[in-house]
């Protein structure tokens, strides 16, 4: 019988049919907190601590729940929070706008002057299109694409309150590229109460051979991994080759410490083209503190390290 509607829901109309509807149910009516909790220890194998957190995980869930401020959502929409750039650290560092618009009708190819560029939306995290030649661009393809993408609310699912209150829209950048043709390596630097306590790369993303180091403001590689899945059952994992430290490492320091400065816990993400910095973005709940530290003992060491100001 446990197979008989195994094979319904997973292979089925009706199947499909009835996980949207739960799905739905569940991410919209479901107590936030509940969601969380649950969500927490599916991921982790124990329960979840709001009243006492410990670990990093624990406390970034803490903060989606506790710590929201307009200027929480101002950030994490991707083209307010330019802005915010501009007014703490100056246009220079702005990727540059080729064009945004709440139609995705009009993104089309007459109106994209300049190429290379990378299309996405302001108000999720799925990632964009790159566009180095326009003809080979479906773009009714696109459209369709993005008059889904505006339609959904990040919120619901991910419970990050941030998201909930930003106007969808489509941006398109510029693609960076450094001055072989080849993405640049983006770093993330992690900032807790203002301070860059660890910087994460990530080499090769969107392949079978993406892995993420870690290291310290020093660039000296931390002794554990907080991995995303890549599918599979396979983990971006850390590299057994090292990444040269930046020679732009210090200003990307001082930098994030300057926009970090109003939150308890965000992550600076930075594009390094040519010895040229660019912002990325601001990410306030690395992967929605539901990927594990390890070993866990670094969990609770670095969950120690960050103070909570508004827990009682």
């Amino acid at each position: 019988m446990k197979e008989i509607l195994k094979y319904i829901y997973l292979r089925t109309l009706l199947g499909k049919l009835l996980s949207l509807v739960y799905h739905k149910v569940y991410f919209n009516f479901v107590p936030e907190k509940i969601v969380l909790k649950n969500r927490y220890q599916k991921k982790h194998g124990k329960k979840l601590n709001l009243k006492n957190p410990k670990s990093l995980n624990e406390k970034i869930v803490w903060l989606k729940l506790n710590d929201r401020t307009s200027l929480h959502t101002q950030c994490a929409d991707k083209y307010a929070v330019r802005e915010y750039v501009s007014e703490k650290i100056g246009t220079q560092y702005l990727v540059p706008l080729y064009y945004h618009t709440i139609n995705p009708k009009e993104v089309r190819p007459d109106n994209l002057d300049k190429i290379p560029c990378i299309i996405k939306a302001n108000h999720d995290s799925s990632g964009g299109i790159f566009v180095y030649d326009k003809s080979e661009i479906d773009w009714q393809q696109v459209q369709k694409e993005f008059k889904k993408r505006l339609k959904k609310n990040y919120y619901w699912k991910s419970k990050e309150w941030q998201y909930k209150n930003i106007t969808p829209r489509i941006i398109v950048e510029k693609l960076l590229l450094d001055k072989n043709g080849n993405i640049p390596f983006d770093y993330k630097l992690h900032c807790l109460n203002g301070k860059v306590r660890m910087v994460q790369v990530d080499i090769d993303r969107g392949t079978d051979n993406h892995y993420r180091n870690w290291y310290s403001t020093e660039w000296v590689r931390e002794p554990y991994k907080w991995s995303s899945p890549k599918g599979n059952g396979i983990y971006t994992d850390p590299s057994d080759k090292d990444v040269q430290k930046p020679h732009t490492l210090q200003e990307m320091i001082r930098l994030s410490e300057i926009l970090a400065q109003p939150f308890d816990l965000v992550r600076v993400d930075w594009y390094n083209v040519d010895e040229k910095l660019f912002f990325g973005e601001l990410t306030f709940h690395h992967d929605g503190g539901n990927q594990p530290i390890l070993p866990e003992t670094w969990d609770l060491k670095l969950g120690k390290e960050l103070k909570l100001k508004n827990l009682a």
